[in-house]
């Protein structure tokens, strides 16, 4: 006979407790993170050997009354989670069947790839997935994200980018290190170039500003370009939306 599988539906347990704090870190304190639902783990279970390495597996969670899964051996642990423990940890009204308790590595550093998109500011998980999930669809291979962005591997920025995470290295920075690079940043104020006649060669390193000022009053280097995206009949476009049109551009005139 097998053992019992354990099954935890006390918030008060050690074990819960503990999995709740390691969760609930943000930000640069951010050590362990959860892949919610099947689609994302098995993104997770797809991805490049340094991928994996980065977020390494740590604890498969399952919820109460959900058949075994079978990636669940990628996991040295097996935890069974009452519904609203797991609800707690999901953020979630209606929790996943299956989550994965992962440990993040330390940012990759060095020389940076030849397409890079920045993110700077972008305080939306929501608008942060949709970016770097364009970036990535778009042939760009890494992503350096500044500061006051949203934290690009909470349980939910993880969810809504759909994996991008794990389709290219993701970096964090106080400051942009400006290397010899081609800097531009999306932004339709005075002095911006339209985006059809800005140079979009590699090494390119494409800013995304914040969703609500972009690049006003940023006292942004001489290096780097103002890029505009022309519009009619409205003032500006999503952030992420403007992130996906350049991200296009430069993929339909560069491609691969």
């Amino acid at each position: 006979m097998l053992p019992p599988e354990p099954l935890i539906t006390s918030r008060a347990n050690p074990r819960f407790k503990a999995l709740r704090a390691l969760v609930a870190q943000g930000g640069l304190r951010r050590t362990h993170t959860l892949l919610l639902g099947e689609k994302l783990i098995l993104a997770w279970s797809q991805a490049a050997p340094a991928v994996r390495r980065r977020f390494r597996a740590e604890q498969w969670l399952r919820l109460e009354g959900a058949a075994p899964h079978p990636l669940e051996r990628q996991a040295p642990e097996l935890q069974v989670l009452g519904e609203a423990l797991l609800r707690d940890l999901a953020d979630a009204g209606s929790p996943p069947e299956h989550s994965l308790l992962v440990a993040l590595g330390p940012d990759p550093d060095g020389a940076l790839a030849d397409r890079v998109i920045v993110p700077w500011g972008i305080q939306d998980p929501g608008n942060l997935g949709a970016i770097l999930r364009s970036a990535a669809a778009f042939g760009f291979q890494e992503a350096v994200l500044g500061p006051q962005c949203a934290d690009p591997f909470s349980p939910r920025a993880l969810r809504g980018s759909m994996g991008a995470a794990f389709l290219m290295p993701l970096r964090r920075v106080a400051s942009p290190a400006l290397d010899a690079g081609r800097w531009l940043a999306l932004d339709g104020g005075p002095g911006a170039i339209p985006l059809a006649q800005a140079d979009l060669g590699a090494p390119l390193r494409l800013l995304v500003g914040n969703e609500g000022h972009g690049w006003q009053g940023a006292d942004l280097p001489d290096l780097v370009q103002r890029v505009a995206i022309p519009t009619t009949g409205v003032e500006s476009l999503n952030a992420a939306v403007a992130a996906g049109i350049a991200c296009y551009e430069c993929a339909r005139r560069n491609p691969s």
